[in-house]
């Protein structure tokens, strides 16, 4: 991995037994990859079974959690980021909306120090994207653009389900919401710390709700008032255990590039 920096993924699982295993195989063909945790958010299918065979075929590239109650996305995230090692954290998703395959796309502004967060876009350039739900893209478009509002950054997709962050960020951060609150509660954070946050565009393979697609209209609401809440009625301060450091000027890429090459 470039600039020798440890790659952490962390995999929230709910019921994936279909999925599960593909999506690990996948991960673990990242060069350089550091570390798998997979947090099961109390499964009711086989997803334990797939998991507990994973953990003996892979050793310790990969470390398991289980809740023992469902607790939602949020809250598996929350365990597998305490779980962490590496420099670089990046959620994937433990279904086949998201490719592992385009990780090191999602990472690299990290890795070349031009970013402390990125996230995948799915609406940045269009890639290869499933044709689904026109009111859940409606819907994304709304969320994301309320966001933006008081986040004042021009975001394309802040309900991507590929978020990269660096990990001394993600693990200091306080999470706080339920259910699928952690992609507004995360982008309000990092705003108010003025990260370097950049988006890049990802393929997007979305499901159907006969194919395992879980969240709904309920969540849309819940993350209207995640916007007011984290944005307005948190600061910085509360938002993470110890404010992390960044770097003192937010040189371009092509600075970036110039000092590399001296």
């Amino acid at each position: 991995m470039g600039n020798a920096q440890r790659l952490s993924v962390v995999i929230p699982v709910y019921n994936e037994q279909d999925s599960l295993r593909y999506v690990v195989e996948r991960v673990a063909r990242i060069p350089g990859i550091f570390e798998i945790v997979i947090v099961d958010d109390c499964s009711t299918d086989r997803t334990p079974s797939v998991v507990a065979q994973l953990a003996q075929e892979y050793g310790e590239l990969l470390r398991v959690q289980r809740h023992q109650r469902n607790a939602g996305k949020t809250a598996a995230l929350r365990t597998g980021f305490d779980m962490t090692r590496g420099d670089v954290v990046i959620v994937q998703d433990a279904d086949l909306e998201y490719d592992p395959a385009e990780i090191p796309d999602v990472i690299g502004p990290i890795l070349n120090e031009q970013a402390d967060v990125v996230y995948g876009s799915r609406f940045l350039v269009r890639r290869a994207a499933r044709v689904v739900y026109f009111y859940h893209y409606m819907a994304n478009r709304f969320i994301t653009f309320c966001s933006n509002l008081l986040t004042n950054m021009n975001m394309t997709d802040v309900e991507t389900g590929y978020k990269a962050f660096r990990g001394d960020i993600i693990r200091n951060m306080l999470i706080h919401s339920k259910g699928f609150g952690f992609e507004i509660e995360v982008t309000a954070k990092i705003a108010k710390l003025r990260c370097r946050v950049y988006e890049v565009p990802i393929s997007y393979y979305g499901r159907t709700y006969e194919e395992g697609k879980k969240i709904g209209p309920i969540d849309g609401i819940y993350a209207l008032w995640y916007i007011l809440k984290y944005n307005i009625g948190v600061g910085l301060r509360r938002s993470f255990k110890r404010v992390p450091e960044l770097p003192k000027e937010h040189a371009t890429p092509m600075a970036h590039a110039a000092a590399r090459a001296k």
